[in-house]
């Protein structure tokens, strides 16, 4: 189950590549990271998280170099790492600030793709 259901979601975002080279290219491999990711958090059934996580990398695409992508996730990231690295990133004023811009950029996908 778990093969097509991986096989689905590649060939999903395989098929949407055309459409989405009008925002931000990000390479196929984050596009599949972020929606595994997202559609394992999410609660519901798993084909409508798909479809609701693709959703949301695109919108975020569009909002996002995939560089600044990178940079504000990874801020939004670190700053949950306990112990003195994440340390280092919370007393980075440009990285919660970063953060902050990017959380705010995903919520506003979440709510444009409904993801409740």
């Amino acid at each position: 189950m778990k093969k097509k259901l991986l096989c689905l979601l590649a060939c999903g975002i395989a098929a949407w590549a055309p459409a989405t080279l009008a925002a931000n290219d990000f390479p196929t491999v984050e596009r599949v990271e972020y929606v595994l990711g997202c559609a394992r958090d999410a609660h519901g059934p798993a084909q409508e998280a798909i479809y609701k996580c693709s959703c949301m990398i695109d919108a975020i695409a569009k909002r996002l170099s995939y560089d600044k992508y990178v940079e504000y996730s990874t801020a939004a990231n670190a700053l949950s790492i306990g112990g003195e690295r994440g340390e280092t990133m919370r007393a980075y004023g440009a990285g919660k600030e970063m953060a902050s811009k990017f959380r705010a950029i995903q919520a506003e996908a979440r709510k444009a793709c409904l993801m409740g």
